[in-house]
């Protein structure tokens, strides 16, 4: 498609023109644009297969609107998971019974679970009729929605807030796929970890920003906890909501409906995600890939679930001090998920990985020794630099070797593997705390083996090999390749 010649008297207007795709990185008014050029995937080999010349080219605006999801939606996990409805539940709701932990965490089971079922199988299906955008819409407003109603729970209605748990956490599960599956889209392969690592680091900065939030609104405004605390839930809703307009209203679908896809489309997916389990999709790498990460996920997931019991239990820490350490730990998580997205584009993805599990493994080590606080403070802050780091490169290597036009399906099976993890890591540190009588430095210690059994795996991936098998040679290759 050849773009038409610009006359003298349009040429400021058309300095606010999108340039056609195969123009991007030309020279503009000011430098910003052609570092965009390093950013966005308009020539490259991936985007020529996933759009045609009708489809508009990928605005900066689109790229923030991406990043600015992971800050809307941290609010839901850090507010009604981890800090304020989950306390909440189990001591006003459920009245402090000896059953109200296991029902909480029976619920949160439950919705891993479903989302295992059918994370792979909304996402081929989303690829086959190109509405990734639809269903992360409809995601966002059942989650902002649910979000809202636990509001309306108050002491004794624990199914209500059981339920709401559930589908809000499904909801949100669901969602954080569909926004993944859209990375490859709008960058190149070259830029995928550094994009990554900004909406990661975001999404730290948003889940403290709704806390920050909700903690004033509980104790700086004179309210009785009883009104306050259910009144959080309005908020975080509100935050999520208003967060992810820029997301929901600038960012596009570039997909498109694939041929001879009809009312069959359930039974097409089901069949696609059936041929990339089994292995006949050629994409061995990526399997790897993914069970690597179901590995180092089950580590970082029982860190997240359980960083505050283990600095209370085993270091005897105050819940002040915990509360802190935790906001800290956020702090450098987002410093984290930043720097090392940009290394990861600039050293390799595999190479930026590893470092990050291998400092998992330090800080794990250093907590297990701890005796003091300095010690603790030290580990703590190299955790959070590998929390974010090592979630941000796992999603910018999936996104790295997926296939074009199957974003939503290989996220959705990203999604499966985060999720067993939930399941398998703090799972497996319970039992060993229970077999133990209780020891939680041997328990934490065990989390280690998690790092090191992804450290294994990963160095059987091949990087360059599974990105060439998704992305054979196209026609325009000026791009390059990323370094693997």
């Amino acid at each position: 498609m050849i773009a038409p010649r610009v006359r003298a008297g349009d040429a400021i207007a058309a300095r606010h023109r999108p340039l056609a795709p195969h123009r991007i990185g030309a020279r503009r008014p000011y430098a910003a644009r052609r570092s965009f050029r390093r950013v966005t995937a308009m020539d490259s080999p991936a985007w020529a297969a996933l759009h045609p010349p009708d489809v508009p080219p990928v605005r900066r605006r689109e790229v923030f609107a991406w990043a600015m999801f992971d800050f809307a939606n941290s609010g839901y996990t850090t507010v009604v998971i981890t800090a304020v409805f989950n306390a909440w539940f189990v001591a006003v709701i459920a009245a402090g019974a000896t059953w109200a932990t296991l029902a909480w965490t029976s619920a949160l089971s439950v919705s891993y679970a479903l989302i295992l079922l059918t994370a792979p199988l909304i996402g081929a299906w989303a690829d086959l009729r190109a509405n990734k955008r639809e269903l992360l819409v409809a995601s966002s407003a059942l989650c902002v929605v649910g979000t809202a109603a636990l509001s309306l729970c108050g002491p004794g209605d624990v199914m209500l807030a059981l339920a709401l748990v559930v589908v809000g956490n499904f909801a949100f599960g669901t969602g954080e796929n569909l926004i993944a599956a859209f990375l490859p889209e709008l960058v190149k392969p070259q830029a995928m970890g550094k994009v990554s690592g900004w909406g990661w680091g975001l999404g730290y900065l948003g889940g403290m920003a709704t806390l920050g939030l909700c903690l004033w609104w509980i104790q700086g405004t004179g309210r009785a906890a009883g009104v306050a605390v259910p009144q959080t839930m309005v908020l975080t809703a509100l935050a999520f909501a208003l967060a992810a307009l820029p997301t929901l209203f600038l960012l596009r679908e570039r997909a498109r409906p694939q041929v001879g896809v009809g009312a069959d489309a359930w039974g097409l997916a089901r069949k696609r995600v059936r041929g990339t389990l089994r292995g006949s999709e050629g994409l061995t790498d990526l399997r790897r890939l993914l069970l690597c990460i179901v590995c180092y996920q089950a580590g970082v997931q029982t860190v997240i679930a359980l960083a505050a019991i283990y600095t209370e239990q085993a270091l005897g820490f105050t819940t002040v001090q915990s509360i802190t350490l935790i906001l800290v730990v956020n702090l450098t998580a987002a410093v984290g998920a930043l720097v090392f997205g940009f290394a990861q584009d600039r050293f390799g993805h595999r190479r930026v990985l590893a470092i990050t599990l291998v400092g998992w493994i330090i800080a794990i080590a250093m907590m297990w020794a701890a005796q003091d606080m300095a010690l603790v403070w030290i580990a703590a802050n190299l955790v959070g630099l590998c929390l974010g780091a090592s979630q941000s490169a796992g999603r910018a290597l999936v996104g790295y070797m997926c296939p074009p036009q199957r974003e939503a399906e290989v996220f959705g099976l990203w999604g499966l593997a985060v999720k067993l993890a939930s399941i398998l890591g703090p799972l497996s540190y319970g039992l060993v705390n229970a077999l133990t009588a209780g020891n939680h430095r041997i328990a934490i210690a065990m989390t280690a083996a998690f790092f090191a059994v992804g450290l294994l795996l990963l160095a059987r991936v091949d990087v360059a090999r599974g990105h060439a098998l998704a992305h054979p040679p196209g026609t325009d290759s000026r791009d390059g390749a990323a370094r693997a």
